[in-house]
């Protein structure tokens, strides 16, 4: 039967968003998270959409963005787990790179972590720099490696010898012999095959250390959805089968976020605004990222204290949400975040118990979150109690509840904006050069101020901004980040033979999941470093070696300032094979024009504030700030000196006047 339903799933730290696409309007939705079983959430959010004759007639197509596996990591509760490498080298997941973060505390406190308590086990064999077996791996020793990896008593193990990025046959060897034991096996030659045995042994732990628990939890959400077609996003901003993604955990650690960028994406190509920087404002966190024309991705992100080379989002998240809590140290100074009141109790305007002040809080007080339009009205606000709570805060301060709030809010602004200067100015670009897009339940309330903390003088709030982030998994392409390791000195020849392979591969998987041939398509780049360095830059292959050096050499001026006098050297090929999902596009706005439902005097305000409903305005509508536009998932602050245009698309095109 033809899909009649497209719903992308956004599961959060406090809401769990949806998004409906198909037959006329898009429908948006949120219910409150279930971290201890995500999937209670998501089928409230099912039933309460009243989807489930659609999804059990095969009528729905589910794409999820899943906390499962970052909250695992950050919470250290992956499976029982042994590590597997080399004979002498078992202790490289925890001597590491000799990183200190406090790199000048003379006695900086230590932190155990599981990786000091990690089972390892050394394999009597051996592969030299260049492939070559110098040691091989005999039928007894890979016996006896067995029984001691079985008498740990593990869920799950992790593979990762010497330079299997270049030859994964012994590897695979002891994987055979390990899951004929019954056990689960993440081997660093699938995982991800490219140099950095620290790096690469990460990967391939935290995927084995994660699989289990994101596998489980993904059986459980497709028996209950069955038999709609559930797809997972992955970190790099595209989707996967869900039956794919259960064990490829290490590749869903910014499965939820990258969505906003997918979304982001497409949205800047309509708009003609392709220069981007993301603004993501949740109830728990702020995740800020730079976009000029695609996605950009890392190889050196991070999630918690564990470095994850797999291809994510290039991504800086800070603990700065609408439930960042707001308090006063034994000093007598304000710190806002990076603990948060969650869901239960949330901040003290929700009035379920919560006694701190939070951001959400300081935006009820100044009046810019108004209790009628709060979830759509489903919300209830305790205006008396977020004012009680801020009080209290103030009387720490020394000072009154509206200057208490104005503090608040000022320093979680700073918060933000510090984290959009990491990824643009220290990255060497100029924030003016850009809009800035902001998204996430919160996002709207801030984007103003952020905007001039930073000079920029345009910003846009999209269409469903609080729910972006579920809109953006159903417009994700499938998509799959395939990597191979060069061999130093390879001909151009032979790269054009891994190309290929590369290709072949990714549309064989691509085909699995039901996608024709005629619909994928291909990005080829080539990982370069000057000969001795091991930070790499991705660079857009070119067929000619002399112009792909000199691109290289103009990416590393861009980014560091300057160019070395030193040979190229071709670390890595990445292909990347994507189909675009094309579900139904809402329709556009009516020309109309839409007028405020009342006018109000907001604390700390001194002009009147219109206040309107969003859905009421209409195609090229001018507003001029301060206005407060509210939806039923978020509200826009727009502050004095800005003024606002409303697109066909119904986004709102934010720009500095004044």
């Amino acid at each position: 039967m033809p899909l009649s339903f497209w719903l992308g799933v956004d599961t959060g730290g406090t809401f769990t968003d949806f998004v409906l696409l198909g037959r006329g309007e898009p429908r948006i939705h949120k219910v409150l998270s279930t971290p201890a079983s995500p999937e209670q959430a998501i089928l409230q959010g099912i039933r309460e959409l009243q989807l489930d004759a659609a999804m059990a007639a095969g009528e729905l197509a589910i794409v999820h963005g899943t906390t499962v596996a970052t909250n695992a990591a950050l919470e250290e509760k992956g499976a029982r787990t042994v590590f597997v490498t080399n004979h002498g080298v078992e202790d490289i997941l925890r001597i590491g790179r000799q990183n200190r973060s406090e790199l000048y505390n003379l006695t900086p406190s230590s932190r155990a972590g599981v990786l000091a308590t990690l089972p390892c086990e050394g394999a009597h064999c051996r592969l030299d720099a260049t492939g070559k077996e110098i040691q091989p791996l005999s039928d007894d020793h890979l016996s006896d490696l067995v029984a001691r990896v079985i008498s740990h008593g593990p869920e799950s193990v992790a593979v990762c010898l010497l330079f299997a990025y270049l030859d994964g046959s012994q590897e695979q060897r002891i994987a055979d012999a390990l899951q004929q034991a019954g056990l689960a096996v993440s081997t660093s030659h699938n995982i991800i095959p490219t140099r950095g045995e620290y790096e690469r042994g990460m990967a391939t732990w935290l995927n084995a250390w994660l699989s289990p628990k994101v596998a489980a939890y993904l059986e459980r959400l497709q028996r209950a959805t069955a038999p709609a077609p559930l797809a997972i996003m992955q970190s790099h901003g595209g989707t996967m089968a869900a039956h794919q993604a259960q064990e490829l955990a290490v590749n869903l650690l910014l499965s939820g976020p990258a969505g906003g960028l997918a979304a982001a994406q497409r949205l800047g190509e309509q708009l003609n605004q392709p220069q981007l920087m993301t603004f993501d404002m949740g109830g728990t966190s702020t995740d800020v990222a730079l976009l000029d024309g695609e996605i950009r991705l890392t190889q050196q992100g991070h999630i918690g204290p564990y470095p994850v080379a797999v291809p994510m989002v290039d991504m800086h998240t800070i603990g700065a949400g609408g439930g960042s809590l707001a308090y006063v140290d034994e000093a007598g100074l304000l710190h806002v975040g990076p603990q948060s009141a969650g869901a239960d109790p949330g901040p003290a305007c929700y009035g379920r118990g919560g006694q701190q002040v939070t951001v959400t809080d300081a935006n009820v007080v100044l009046g810019r979150l108004q209790p009628d339009f709060a979830l759509g009205g489903s919300l209830n606000l305790d205006v008396a109690a977020a004012e009680q709570a801020m009080a209290k805060l103030g009387d720490q301060l020394g000072i009154d509840t509206l200057q208490a709030a104005e503090g608040v809010l000022a320093l979680a602004n700073e918060h933000m904006t510090q984290a959009l200067r990491v990824i643009s100015i220290q990255k060497g670009h100029d924030p003016e050069d850009f809009a800035l897009m902001s998204f996430g339940g919160a996002g709207g309330l801030h984007v103003c101020e952020l905007a001039d903390n930073l000079g920029m003088r345009r910003a846009i709030v999209p269409q469903r901004a609080g729910v972006l982030s579920a809109e953006g998994l159903v417009y994700a392409p499938r998509k799959r980040e395939l990597l191979k390791a060069l061999p130093d000195g390879l001909p151009d020849h032979a790269c054009g033979e891994e190309i290929q392979a590369l290709k072949q591969q990714g549309l064989h998987e691509l085909q699995a999941e039901g996608v024709a041939a005629d619909q994928v398509r291909y990005h080829v780049f080539l990982d370069m470093c000057y000969r001795g360095q091991s930070s790499v830059l991705q660079i857009p292959w070119l067929d000619d070696a002399n112009q792909r050096e000199q691109a290289f050499h103009l990416a590393h001026e861009q980014r560091f300032g300057h160019r070395l006098g030193l040979p190229v050297q071709q670390v890595n090929l990445r292909v990347q094979c994507l189909a675009e999902q094309r579900p139904p596009t809402p329709p556009a706005l009516p020309d109309q024009v839409g007028h405020p439902l009342r006018t109000a005097h907001l604390p700390g305000t001194k002009e009147q504030v219109g206040i309107y409903r969003r859905e009421h305005l209409g195609n090229g509508q001018h507003l001029k700030g301060p206005a407060l536009i509210a939806e039923s998932v978020g509200t826009t602050w727009l502050a004095p000196g800005w003024g606002a245009r409303v697109t066909p698309q119904g986004h709102l095109l934010l720009e500095k006047t004044g």
